[in-house]
Formats: C-alpha cells, structure tokens, sequence
C-alpha cells in the first residue's frame, strides 16, 4: 500500500479546482480529513515554497505540519513534500475529463513499513480530503 492512490471527477474545470488548491485561504478550508480546520503560518504556494501550518481535530488535539511546495505546474501538478515526520511526498494531478476534472492523488510514505502503520489513517482521511476539495470548488 505505498504508495496510497484515489482519485474522484470533480464537475468543474481544472482551472477552478486549481484554484482552490492554491489560493490559501481556500486550501485552508479543505485541507485534512473531515472535521479538521487548519491555522496557517505560512504558505508560499510556489516551487520551493514553505507550508507550515497546525491542524486542529475534532477531538480538540492539535497536529503541527512542515511541508515544502517541491513542484508546482499550474494548472496541473502540485507536488506536496512532508518534511515533518511522518514522511511522504504528495502528489495531486489534475486532468480535463469530459465532466470535468479528474483529481489524482498519490501519497508515498518514505518506507512501506510506515505506510502499513499509517494505512488505516491514511485511506480514509485521502477520501475525506476529496470530498472537502469537491465541495470546496463547488460551493
């Protein structure tokens, strides 16, 4: 299960789903699995760009995230690398289908003995994470 894949067709161009991927007040409303909000610190939403930021569960703990915007290709690919532990490289693709938009997300955790620990976490919080970008370039 490394890496771990989903995808979903979002009705919407991909110039609309990029934009809420990039804008960061946009990507703060989505980002994480349902029922978490985000506070940022900084995100500079280019190549090379730092994203440090805390998420704050719906049980009240909060989770502090280090990343690094390792590839940006507007309007297509935006490549996350987690610098915190635990370690993985993201990467979110964006493809016109004929109803829309297909989203693509792969996430390689830095060993397959990490991924099997994360995996019950993982699977379900990728899911929830698209569904939050849906609604988000929908509403």
């Amino acid at each position: 299960m490394n890496p771990f894949t989903t995808s979903r067709e979002i009705p919407a161009s991909v110039e609309q789903v990029f934009a809420a991927i990039s804008d960061p007040a946009r990507l703060a409303r989505w980002w994480g699995p349902a029922g978490f909000s985000n506070t940022f610190d900084v995100c500079e939403f280019r190549t090379g760009g730092r994203w440090a930021f805390t998420m704050h569960g719906p049980d009240g703990r909060h989770y502090p995230n280090e990343n690094v915007f390792a590839e940006i290709a507007a309007p297509t690919t935006v490549v996350v690398q987690h610098v915190a532990n635990p370690k993985y490289r993201l990467t979110i693709s964006l493809a016109a289908t004929p109803g829309g938009t297909r989203v693509s997300w792969v996430q390689r955790f830095e060993s397959a003995e990490l991924a099997e620990r994360m995996a019950a976490i993982v699977v379900p919080a990728n899911e929830q994470n698209l569904e939050r970008l849906e609604a988000e370039v929908l509403r």
